[in-house]
């Protein structure tokens, strides 16, 4: 079955209104030129930072719409907005995987072309760090005006909205320590361990990043109770 196709009405220059609202020509051609590649494995490793990069400019819209409901006491639309956020960071990890396939060999050749660039130089990843700052400081505000703890929070119902975001705020973090392994695997697999990153920094630096928390009053929260309980039981 084919179907007529229809003039383009939207403004820009591709040939059709897809073209011209998803922008493909300006994404499309946001790589490499296959004749600069030093090896043709450079469009798989930039493709894959570079679309984490587009998750991460939406990560951080989630988490900024959700400090706005935060800060006017809505936990409900701050919670979903939290969820989904996680969910693209869940989406970013797993194509990270897809770079275990990258030969220690075939990315030797790319490493120079790099020049000083890391990872750690990432805006999407940067502004995600202050936006979870952002959070983070909005959510322990509005527990004490509540004149509650996160512990006396969790002694609650876990039906209740601020529960639930509480919840939704700990799977995000969880989710950052996820993809942190899974960079870190994927490194060494293919880079090693013991050597330098691109930024002179040890490769098996990224492993302590992975105990990290973004919302570190959530967590410390489990082993006040934890502890309380042992305290209950006794030896």
């Amino acid at each position: 079955m084919t179907t007529s196709s229809l003039p383009a009405v939207l403004p820009g220059t591709g040939a059709t209104d897809y073209a011209r609202y998803m922008r493909t020509e300006e994404l499309l051609a946001l790589q490499k030129d296959p004749a600069d590649w030093v090896h043709p494995d450079e469009l798989l490793f930039q493709i894959v930072h570079q679309s984490t990069e587009l998750w991460l400019k939406l990560t951080r819209s989630h988490l900024s719409r959700a400090l706005a409901h935060l800060d006017a006491g809505q936990a409900g639309p701050a919670e979903l907005l939290v969820d989904r956020a996680a969910e693209a960071l869940r989406l970013i990890t797993e194509h990270l995987r897809i770079l275990r396939s990258l030969p220690p060999a075939h990315f030797a050749v790319i490493r120079p072309v790099l020049g000083n660039g890391s990872g750690f130089e990432s805006p999407g990843w940067r502004l995600l760090r202050s936006a979870t700052t952002e959070l983070d400081i909005a959510f322990s505000r509005l527990l004490s005006s509540l004149r509650l703890t996160p512990a006396d929070l969790y002694r609650g119902q876990p039906s209740d909205p601020l529960y639930r975001l509480a919840e939704a705020l700990v799977e995000f973090d969880e989710r950052i320590a996820l993809w942190r392994c899974e960079h870190y695997s994927v490194a060494t697999r293919v880079i090693g361990h013991g050597v330098l990153g691109t930024r002179h920094t040890p490769v098996d630096s990224l492993a302590s990043l992975i105990s990290h928390r973004r919302f570190p009053a959530l967590w410390e929260a489990r082993t006040e109770l934890t502890e309380a309980s042992s305290r209950r039981v006794g030896p």
